[in-house]
């Protein structure tokens, strides 16, 4: 008997332990708002968490970082895909699948795309959505803003309905916002984006935020590329068919409406703007002004306006990349918990369309690439084009208190008014100038051949003394406008031919018939009103300047 009681005991033991050694069920698994009742969200730790414990779980997944932020925290990025060897690039691409980047959280108080990622990834782990990965391989990127992250505060987006426990900032560790630095790259983040980009080279971009301001009907709204040098090839795919899809099957599945981005605006009102909490005033601390009352309809129709067109932004600078950019606004006051559903329906619509897509979309991709836009007359600037009128449905929202600290939060009502509305969704040029056959960059303009690199614009070194360019002939140049730290500098004249300027041995040739050709026309164009003159990357040459420093070949 006690022979036989001491194997017992010795094989509960080895039950018990084998039994601790097991991993948890990636079903088990829980964001930090599903294990709070949606009072909290993820901090940065509980991101990479969930991350590394999915990665565990699957063979489909593969942790890895691909940055450092400012105060050293490592950006956290998960591979997933169906036969690759790892996380790198080579890997990525030899899959020879639509590559897809999805990223959250550039604001760090606008949380549901970090967890409804993290959903994601879990749905992924636990063999869901495997059609998707016969056709496409996913970068996701939960935590992009991780330092703004960890500034938790209750009084961050004020009037947003939740999470009560507190969000992050909408700035950054240096206080920027990074949905600014798509061109100027001052933040290591955005460094991180276009190398991210350069390396594995995404043919979709994805875009999470939350949205406020205007109380509409909407649970979503969405933006492609609003920039008028986007290639029209990637453009009519999204309007006429991609967000139309994402729109009807969000509405036939879930009963929630979504539309393209905009504010209601007064009659020659100002510009929308992405939301009341998207102005830069208040970037610093991440709050979100209160909202004024909802004012009376006026005689005349409003106007339904987006935000703007410079490739400063996320959209528009996929765009100007030849990538589709899928930008999605979560509604502030719709809950927490409806926030990340209606975020989590967009993508899975977004990508079933891709999946049922991917053949045409790696097509329309390489063939926006090989467009070639030497003597097209492309925008420098651009103005809101007026549309037609739109029905655009509204909303109500009624107070509610945050049960933590008692600040007034809005909630959703769920009341819908449709409204005819003028359309002031889309933009048009403003000025234009005809793309050359080649820039020419002086060797000793360092600053802007250093950020042409960084975006990945290809330019080879001038072998011979070459003839036959223009150059710009400057009327007025002024520093005006301070923002986020630059005084924006911006030329006017007009491009000469000239019979004795000749571009010196040694000076940098950007050829004009590469992939990037739309995004490097709008970083040197010397009117663009988003590239390296507005940015002072161009401020040591251009210092008591009569001539731009950089030349051109037609």
């Amino acid at each position: 008997m006690r022979r036989a009681g001491l194997i017992f005991v010795a094989c509960a033991i080895t039950v018990l332990a084998t039994h601790a050694q097991q991993k948890p069920s990636v079903a088990d698994l829980k964001t930090t708002p599903e294990s709070t009742g949606y009072k909290s969200t993820s901090t940065y730790d509980d991101v990479v968490k969930f991350m590394k414990a999915v990665d565990e779980a699957s063979p489909l997944v593969f942790y890895t970082t691909y940055g450092t932020t400012t105060e050293g925290r490592a950006m956290p990025m998960a591979v997933v895909g169906t036969g690759l060897k790892d996380a790198s690039a080579a890997s990525v691409k030899a899959s020879g699948k639509l590559r897809v980047h999805i990223q959250a959280n550039v604001h760090a108080g606008e949380v549901e795309g970090k967890e409804a990622t993290l959903v994601l990834l879990r749905e992924f782990a636990m063999g869901e959505h495997k059609d998707w990965l016969q056709s496409m391989v996913f970068l996701v990127t939960p935590d992009y803003n991780a330092d703004g992250n960890e500034k938790f505060a209750l009084t961050n987006r004020q009037r947003q309905n939740g999470p009560i426990n507190g969000m992050g900032t909408r700035a950054n560790a240096q206080n920027l916002n990074i949905n600014r630095d798509y061109m100027k790259l001052d933040t290591p983040e955005a460094k991180a984006f276009v190398k991210l980009w350069n390396d594995y080279d995404p043919q979709v971009g994805f875009d999470l935020h939350t949205s406020d301001g205007s109380a509409h009907g909407y649970l979503l709204t969405y933006s492609p590329p609003l920039n008028p040098d986007t290639s029209p090839t990637i453009m009519k795919i999204m309007t006429d068919e991609w967000f139309p899809f994402v729109t009807r099957n969000m509405k036939a599945k879930h009963q929630w409406d979504s539309f393209y981005y905009g504010n209601a605006s007064t009659p020659g009102g100002g510009r929308g703007g992405r939301g009341r909490g998207r102005g830069d005033a208040g970037a610093a601390s991440g709050a979100t002004p209160a909202p004024p009352p909802q004012p009376a309809v006026p005689a005349g129709p409003r106007e339904w306006r987006t935000f703007e067109h410079v490739p400063r932004f996320h959209n528009n600078y996929v765009g100007l990349r030849n990538r589709f950019a899928l930008l999605s606004e979560a509604y502030a006051y719709a809950t927490f918990e409806d926030r990340i559903r209606a975020t989590n329906y967009f993508m899975e619509e977004a990508l079933n369309f891709a999946h049922q897509n991917a053949a045409r979309l790696k097509k329309a991709v390489a063939d926006a690439d090989h467009e070639r836009i030497v003597g097209v007359m492309e925008a420098t600037t651009a103005k809101l084009k007026r549309g037609g009128m739109v029905e655009i449905l509204m909303g109500e929202v009624e107070d509610e208190k945050n049960p933590l600290n008692g600040a007034v939060m809005n909630r959703r009502k769920d009341v819908v008014k449709p409204e005819q509305m003028v359309e002031m969704m889309w933009f048009e040029p403003a000025t234009t100038e005809s793309a050359p056959a080649a820039y020419y960059v002086p060797a000793t303009a360092t600053k802007a051949i250093e950020l042409l690199k960084a975006h990945g614009i290809q330019m080879k070194a001038v072998a011979q003394p070459v003839k036959g360019v223009e150059q710009f002939a400057i009327d007025a140049n002024t520093a005006g406008q301070t923002f986020e730290g630059h005084a924006m500098r911006k030329v006017e004249g007009k491009w000469q031919a000239t019979a004795d300027v000749t571009v010196p041995k040694g000076a940098w040739e950007i050829p004009m018939t590469q992939p990037l050709a739309r995004l490097a026309f709008y970083l040197i164009e010397p009117a663009s009103d988003d590239g390296l003159v507005n940015w002072n990357s161009l401020d040591d040459e251009l210092k008591d300047a009569k001539v731009y420093p950089i030349l051109r070949k037609k």
